[in-house]
């Protein structure tokens, strides 16, 4: 399994690496990227985007990838995108997402999450792909219901000793051939 960069219309998402380290620390520790992010706290120093970055390239194979998504127009870094809990056995994986406010509304997530799909389908034996969304996240439950998902479930996910609702949507791939 190679993970490779992927180009769209109007996006390249491109595979994360150190020299996206002030651009990884300014994305998570935004106070609105990090709204629905029950699973981490937003970042305080610049070693934190070091240790997401080393996460996501450790040497293939690996159970996660993300990718940068960068508008081809004028070269800006918008969000990131990819796969975590890559489970081989089973064919399922999950997707995560986050765009930078004010590339919102544009289209841009949906135009990226089409192109890491079909990367799924073509190049990961991935029978299931899964999305843990926090209950209160209307856009982000939009565009997986836009993207064909289906809600298949709901589980609490602790944070700061609090617990928190999540939706788990559901994109079947044996039904899409």
């Amino acid at each position: 399994m190679f993970f490779y960069d992927i180009e769209t219309e109007r996006l390249f998402l491109k595979n994360i690496s150190m020299d996206d380290r002030e651009f990884i620390f300014r994305q998570f520790s935004d106070d609105v990227v990090n709204r629905y992010l029950f699973d981490t706290e937003p970042l305080t120093d610049v070693e934190g985007a070091d240790e997401i970055i080393g996460f996501y390239i450790q040497p293939e194979p690996r159970l996660q990838h993300r990718w940068i998504i960068v508008r081809k127009a004028d070269g800006i870094k918008m969000g990131t995108c990819g796969f975590h809990c890559w489970n081989h056995e089973e064919g399922k994986v999950e997707i995560g997402y986050d765009l930078k406010e004010e590339f919102w509304g544009n289209g841009y997530m949906q135009e990226a999450m089409k192109e890491v799909i079909t990367f799924a389908i073509k190049n990961m034996s991935i029978k299931e792909i899964n999305a843990c969304i926090f209950i209160d996240n209307k856009r982000s439950s939009h565009l997986v219901e836009n993207l064909g998902f289906v809600l298949s479930g709901s589980r609490y996910e602790l944070f700061r000793c609090k617990e928190y609702l999540h939706n788990i949507y559901s994109l079947k791939l044996t039904y899409l051939a």
